[in-house]
């Protein structure tokens, strides 16, 4: 909640701050959001890179803001900034352009072949580094890790609540104006403190979600690729090849995984048949992570006690897809990250990277391409 405190009180900030941003030094107000986001930096400055050199013309995304190039100007250092609504228009401008900001497509790559970095405005970014061309040429990639965090756990904890306090039984009654305590179903309402949640990738993401059910009173345990540390209050971090293990002893699971090949297909029959009956599996990482029909079956049969999906697969999810009529499903449109605030701090975020990268300095949030985060 502090923190939460802390990053309004940047944005109500934000708005009252008319001050130009220099392009040598971070201003104050982004150094406090990445300090309380955690934002980690490049271990290498952007100058050691291959074919590193100051920009010379960048191109933003439309949807950065109507005020994307005077927001911007302070930290290009002299760059020429042109603002693309469509891709069309970010492809025309391609030729010649170094830096995309909100864009990553294989065509535009193409075109563009003095490209030399790509700032993501989302966190999952698996579309961008399956391009050949982004593997085979030394262009930089950045995202919106950990920026992304807050809403999205925020939204997996609602999302558990809700399917635990059997809320979803409770709207349908009220849909129909039907006053009944029962959840008609037979499927008990449940309290998560004293609960175990196992959160499946311990990333930014994941982190945020463990410090909110760390919150409600759960035992935190994870598995992360990266290694075995995390908060102290995450009383068991492990590998990926514990995630079954660890599924059974788990009244509730949350994925927060990017999606690679690893991942792709994680949570199939296998993984369904090995959760402790009557658990709960929330998604918020990417909807092929899952076997959509395998999660339906799990569903039916009570395996899986419900299930809170922010991702599916398929993508928008067709109108007379099973998936929509499983028992004690809560499905919401891939919007977990959306956030009054959180478009803020994606702009400051960008701003902060440009005058980094103008400056040769190291970045934040790089994407290892080769791993695919």
């Amino acid at each position: 909640m502090k923190s939460r405190i802390a990053l309004l009180a940047v944005a109500a900030m934000l708005a009252a701050t008319t001050r130009t941003v220099a392009a040598t030094e971070a201003p104050a107000d982004v150094a406090q959001v990445i300090a309380t986001l955690g934002l980690r930096a490049d271990t290498r400055p952007a100058r050691a890179y291959p074919h590193w050199r100051p920009l010379r013309r960048i191109v933003v995304r439309g949807n950065f803001g109507p005020d994307a190039r005077e927001f911007l100007a302070p930290a290009a250092a002299g760059a020429g900034i042109i603002v693309a609504s469509t891709l069309a228009e970010a492809l025309a401008a391609a030729p010649g352009t170094d830096a995309f900001l909100g864009f990553c497509d294989a065509a535009l790559l193409a075109a563009a072949k003095e490209a030399r970095w790509i700032q993501a405005f989302s966190v999952g970014v698996e579309n961008c580094v399956d391009i050949p061309v982004l593997r085979a040429r030394p262009i930089m990639l950045t995202n919106m890790q950990r920026v992304l965090g807050p809403p999205m756990a925020e939204h997996a904890m609602a999302l558990l609540l809700a399917l635990a306090r059997r809320l979803d039984a409770w709207i349908a009654h009220a849909a129909t104006g039907r006053w009944d305590d029962s959840t008609g179903d037979g499927v008990p309402v449940r309290t998560l403190a004293g609960k175990t949640l196992l959160v499946v990738g311990l990333g930014g993401i994941g982190t945020e979600v463990a410090t909110r059910a760390h919150a409600l009173g759960m035992k935190v345990i994870a598995t992360r690729a990266s290694g075995r540390g995390g908060p102290p209050f995450v009383e068991y971090v492990g590998k990926p090849g514990e995630l079954l293990a660890l599924a059974a002893h788990a009244d509730a699971v949350i994925a927060a995984l990017p999606l690679t090949d690893a991942t792709r297909g994680l949570f199939d029959a296998r993984f369904f048949a090995a959760m402790k009956r009557g658990a709960y599996f929330i998604n918020l990482g990417r909807g092929a992570s899952v076997v959509t029909a395998d999660l339906v079956g799990a569903l039916r049969s009570g395996q899986v006690g419900g299930a809170g999906l922010d991702v599916t697969d398929p993508e928008p999810l067709p109108p007379d897809h099973p998936l929509w009529h499983a028992p004690r499903t809560i499905i919401t449109p891939h919007m977990s990250a959306t956030d009054n605030a959180g478009h803020e701090y994606r702009r400051l975020i960008t701003r902060e990277n440009l005058r980094r990268y103008q400056a040769g300095e190291p970045l934040l949030s790089v994407v290892d391409v080769a791993r695919g985060y």
